[in-house]
């Protein structure tokens, strides 16, 4: 008996490119279920996570980035920090573009720093919302700042051009024992990932009115005896008038969040669970991690 060995591949992808190019929202379609927040604040994605997707006997890790910008704050150094790192051991770079605001110099800049990289690929986000006039010359002008493996037209949101992306980057996965089970999966903590859906719905209702300073932590996970899921959560703001905002009048703002989250919990985990939202005022949290307790809500 002749036992014949398939050849497997392995690699990771680093997804980076300017805050709100639409990289969250593209991780989202080729795993086919979120995994990344998607908000219309910018630098909303603020830590890595990894995302495995097979594509025939290739197996594709992608490596979720914060959005690059100019950082200021020791969080924002941080954030910028992560995305680039991810690149040192990267298979291959993605870097996504949003095709609206074209080759900014935040994407100049970018480009300049990766170029050299062996396997560079550029998703050029968002080309459904504009002219192909416009859109020709900005692939010319890419093709002329860097050695771009391919260069892909894609609609992240609606998950035109993705699966063509797919089969390129694939091809470029070197042969490696798989990094991980042989399925599709999400490398993050669930205690991580429970407290990004609530940030999520934090900016998704109040964007317009609430700055990027905030933060939500999970504190703590419990099953009671029914077999119900209570989440613990704390939401950090830098002062009293923030609060005000999350808080809403009677509480009716953090209502709202909270039940938005906790449906969302409930639909991506398949369980029932019951959450619990505390906000506290911690003027420099960016900058100091402690722990806080303070006013609560519970949303059943």
């Amino acid at each position: 008996m002749v036992l014949i060995m398939t050849k497997t591949y392995s690699g990771f992808i680093a997804i980076i490119g300017p805050t709100n190019a639409g990289k969250s929202t593209l991780l989202n379609q080729i795993m086919e279920r979120k995994v990344s927040i998607v908000s219309h604040k910018v630098q909303t994605t603020r830590t890595r996570l990894r995302a495995i997707k097979m594509v025939g006997n290739r197996q594709l890790v992608f490596v979720d980035t914060p959005g690059v910008f100019k950082p200021n704050r020791r969080l924002d150094r941080a954030m910028v920090g992560a995305a680039m790192s991810a690149l040192d051991d990267a298979d291959a770079v993605l870097l996504v573009i949003d095709a609206q605001k074209g080759l900014t110099q935040t994407v100049r800049d970018l480009i300049e720093k990766i170029k050299n990289h062996k396997n560079l690929f550029v998703a050029l986000n968002k080309v459904d919302a504009i002219a192909k006039e416009t859109l020709l010359p900005m692939v010319a002008e890419l093709s002329n700042m860097a050695e771009f493996s391919e260069i892909f037209m894609v609609s992240a949101l609606k998950n035109d051009g993705v699966k063509q992306m797919l089969e390129s980057l694939s091809a470029v996965m070197p042969e490696s024992p798989y990094l991980f089970e042989a399925a599709d999966a999400v490398d993050v903590p669930d205690m991580l990932y429970l407290a990004e859906l609530t940030r999520e719905k934090i900016y998704k209702y109040i964007h317009q009115e609430l700055p990027y300073h905030i933060n939500v932590v999970t504190e703590k996970v419990e099953t009671d005896d029914e077999g119900v899921l209570e989440i613990y959560q704390k939401i950090v703001v830098a002062n009293n008038a923030h609060k005000k905002i999350v808080v809403g009048r009677g509480g009716e703002q953090l209502k709202r969040i909270g039940t938005a989250a906790r449906h969302d919990i409930q639909n991506q985990w398949g369980v029932n669970a019951r959450l619990h939202l505390f906000v506290r005022v911690e003027e420099n949290w960016e900058d100091v991690a402690e722990n806080y307790i303070d006013q609560g809500l519970e949303f059943k």
